[in-house]
Protein backbone atom coordinates (compact mmCIF):
# COMPACT_ATOMS: atom_id res chain seq x y z
CA UNK A 1 0.00 0.00 0.00
CA UNK A 2 1.08 3.91 -0.06
CA UNK A 3 1.63 6.48 2.24
CA UNK A 4 -0.81 9.27 3.06
CA UNK A 5 0.73 12.48 4.10
CA UNK A 6 -1.56 15.45 5.11
CA UNK A 7 0.20 18.41 6.46
CA UNK A 8 -1.38 21.58 8.56
CA UNK A 9 -0.62 24.39 6.74
CA UNK A 10 -2.10 28.13 7.33
CA UNK A 11 -3.68 29.95 4.95
CA UNK A 12 -3.37 33.70 5.87
CA UNK A 13 -5.93 33.63 8.86
CA UNK A 14 -7.31 29.90 8.30
CA UNK A 15 -5.80 26.96 8.31
CA UNK A 16 -6.46 24.02 5.20
CA UNK A 17 -4.97 20.46 5.32
CA UNK A 18 -2.57 19.54 2.65
CA UNK A 19 -3.03 16.04 0.92
CA UNK A 20 -1.93 14.86 -2.46
CA UNK A 21 -0.79 18.27 -3.36
CA UNK A 22 -4.36 19.93 -3.03
CA UNK A 23 -5.74 21.79 -0.51
CA UNK A 24 -9.69 21.54 -0.17
CA UNK A 25 -11.19 22.93 2.36
CA UNK A 26 -10.64 26.01 4.76
CA UNK A 27 -10.96 25.85 8.71
CA UNK A 28 -11.25 28.78 11.34
CA UNK A 29 -8.49 27.18 13.71
CA UNK A 30 -5.31 24.54 13.17
CA UNK A 31 -7.22 22.32 15.90
CA UNK A 32 -10.11 22.10 13.80
CA UNK A 33 -8.43 21.58 10.60
CA UNK A 34 -6.15 18.48 12.25
CA UNK A 35 -9.34 17.27 13.40
CA UNK A 36 -10.40 16.78 9.82
CA UNK A 37 -6.41 15.23 8.63
CA UNK A 38 -7.14 13.07 11.43
CA UNK A 39 -10.83 11.73 9.90
CA UNK A 40 -9.55 11.37 6.29
CA UNK A 41 -6.48 9.52 8.16
CA UNK A 42 -8.54 7.12 9.75
CA UNK A 43 -10.21 5.89 6.26
CA UNK A 44 -6.39 5.42 4.91
CA UNK A 45 -5.44 3.13 7.54
CA UNK A 46 -8.56 1.03 6.82
CA UNK A 47 -7.22 0.73 3.56
CA UNK A 48 -3.90 -0.25 4.49
CA UNK A 49 -1.94 2.84 3.90
CA UNK A 50 0.62 4.44 6.31
CA UNK A 51 -0.51 7.13 7.50
CA UNK A 52 1.63 10.46 8.39
CA UNK A 53 -0.10 13.71 9.98
CA UNK A 54 2.43 16.84 10.40
CA UNK A 55 0.75 20.16 12.44
CA UNK A 56 3.11 23.31 13.24
CA UNK A 57 4.06 25.04 16.33
CA UNK A 58 2.59 28.21 16.80
CA UNK A 59 5.61 30.40 15.24
CA UNK A 60 3.08 29.32 12.12
CA UNK A 61 0.12 30.95 11.02
CA UNK A 62 -1.34 33.50 13.27
CA UNK A 63 1.14 32.92 16.34
CA UNK A 64 -1.58 31.22 18.52
CA UNK A 65 -1.35 27.58 19.97
CA UNK A 66 -4.93 26.31 18.68
CA UNK A 67 -4.07 28.99 15.44
CA UNK A 68 -7.98 30.71 16.52
CA UNK A 69 -7.70 33.86 14.79
CA UNK A 70 -7.51 36.39 17.89
CA UNK A 71 -9.96 38.74 18.32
Amino acid sequence: MGLAQYSIVAQGDEWGVLHDGNIKNRYATKESAFEAAVAAASLAIREGHEVHISVPDRSAGNQTALGAKDQ
